[in-house]
C-alpha cells in the first residue's frame, strides 16, 4: 500500500516562518518536535525568552468550524475561570492560522507534572474541576462537533470500517455480529440521556498538577456533544463494578458545581466499548499515513482483530453484567 506524509511540508523553517507571522514576534531558531498520536506539536521560543507550543491539526480530521467549537469551549471555560490552556489571539484577532493547507494554534507553555491521585480528597478535586467543565459546557450547543450516541457516532465509524474494508476477511462475520448485538443494548440504555459538550478524553494524563494552582485540564482536541458520565469513568482505575468507591469521590467533587444524573452511569460499560470503535475508526483513518504504517505495523491483520473480536465479546459480557447488576439495584 502506498504511504503518505500529510504533515511533509511542515519543515522547521516553515513551522517557525508560520509562528513568527501568526503571533507577530520573531522566534529563536529552537524548535522541539513533541510528542502527539494525531497532530504535530513543536515548542518554539520566541527572541523574548517566551516559550510557546505550536499545534497543527492533522488534515482532513477536523474541520475549521470544528476546531473553532474547541477553542470555544476552552474560552467558555476560561470565562469561568477553570484552570485550562487556552489558545493565544493571533495578530488578526482569531485564535487559528494556516500553512500549507494546515491549519494551526499557538498556546502558552505551561509547566506542570502529570496528576496522580494519592489520597480521597484527589479524587474529590478531580470530580470539582471536571463538574465545573461540565458547567460551561451546558450553557452553549456545538453541532460541529462529534455526537458520542451508539446510533450516531458509535454507527458511522462501525459503517466506515465494515464499508473501508479494514476488518480482515476472516472477522468480518463476528465482528458484525458483535457490533450489532452490543448497539442494541447499549442504545436502550440511552434512552432520555442529556448530551452537553463535554472534553471527550478526560484521562488522567490529560490533567496536570500545577503547584499552588491545583488540576489544569489540557488537550481538548477530542471535545465532543456527549453524556458527562464519559469525562468521568474515563478517570477511574478498572472497570464501574471495581471502581465504585472512586465515582463515589467524584461525584462529591463534582456535585459541588453541577448536579449529576445518577441514571447515567448505567451507560459506562456501553461507553466503554463506544471508546474501542472510536479508536479503531481513528486508525482506519489514517492507514495510509507513513507515520502511522511505521509506528503500527501489524495494524488490520488477522492476529490484530482476532484480539480486537475477542476484546469486544469480552466487553459485551462486560455490558450484559453492569446492566443486570443495575437493574437490580434499581
Amino acid at each position: 500500500m502506498q504511504t503518505r506524509n500529510v504533515f511533509a511540508d511542515l519543515t522547521p523553517d516553515i513551522v517557525i516562518s508560520a509562528v513568527e507571522k501568526a503571533v507577530g514576534k520573531r522566534m529563536t531558531g529552537l524548535i522541539l518536535p513533541l510528542p502527539s498520536y494525531i497532530n504535530r506539536v513543536y515548542e518554539l521560543q520566541a527572541m523574548d525568552g517566551t516559550r510557546l507550543i505550536a499545534k497543527f491539526y492533522r488534515p482532513g480530521r477536523w474541520s475549521e468550524e470544528a476546531i473553532e467549537a474547541e477553542h470555544a469551549f476552552i474560552a467558555d471555560c476560561v470565562a469561568d475561570e477553570i484552570p485550562v490552556i487556552a489558545p493565544l489571539p493571533l495578530h488578526d484577532g482569531a485564535t487559528l492560522a494556516q500553512t500549507h493547507d494546515i491549519l494551526f494554534a499557538v498556546f502558552p507553555k505551561r509547566m506542570g507534572r502529570e496528576f496522580e491521585v494519592t489520597s480521597d480528597d484527589d479524587w474529590r478535586r478531580v470530580g470539582m474541576v471536571i463538574g465545573r467543565i461540565h458547567a460551561a459546557g451546558a450553557r452553549k450547543e456545538a453541532p460541529e462537533r462529534i455526537r458520542l450516541h451508539p446510533r450516531e457516532s458509535t454507527a458511522q465509524d462501525i459503517k466506515l470500517l465494515e464499508d473501508g474494508g479494514f476488518v480482515h476477511p476472516d472477522f468480518r462475520a463476528p465482528f458484525r455480529e458483535t457490533t450489532s448485538a452490543i448497539l442494541e443494548v447499549i442504545t436502550a440504555l440511552y434512552e432520555g440521556v442529556q448530551l452537553s459538550r463535554i472534553h471527550g478524553d478526560c484521562h488522567r494524563g490529560n490533567l496536570i498538577d500545577r503547584p499552588g494552582e491545583g488540576i489544569m485540564v489540557i488537550d481538548f482536541d477530542d471535545m465532543m456533544v456527549g453524556p458527562p458520565v464519559h469525562d468521568l469513568w474515563l478517570m477511574l482505575p478498572d472497570h464501574y463494578s471495581r471502581s465504585r468507591r472512586e465515582m463515589d469521590l467524584i461525584l462529591e467533587g463534582y456535585e459541588e458545581f453541577r448536579e449529576f444524573d445518577y441514571a447515567s452511569l448505567r451507560l459506562i460499560e456501553g461507553l466503554r466499548f463506544m471508546r474501542i470503535i472510536y479508536y479503531l475508526a481513528w486508525c482506519a483513518r489514517q492507514v495510509d499515513d507513513f507515520e502511522f504504517q511505521k509506528n503500527h505495523p501489524d495494524w488490520g491483520g488477522e492476529v490484530f482483530w482476532g484480539r480486537e473480536i475477542a476484546d469486544m465479546q469480552h466487553q459485551f459480557q462486560v455490558i450484559m453484567e453492569h446492566k443486570h447488576a443495575w437493574e437490580l439495584e434499581h
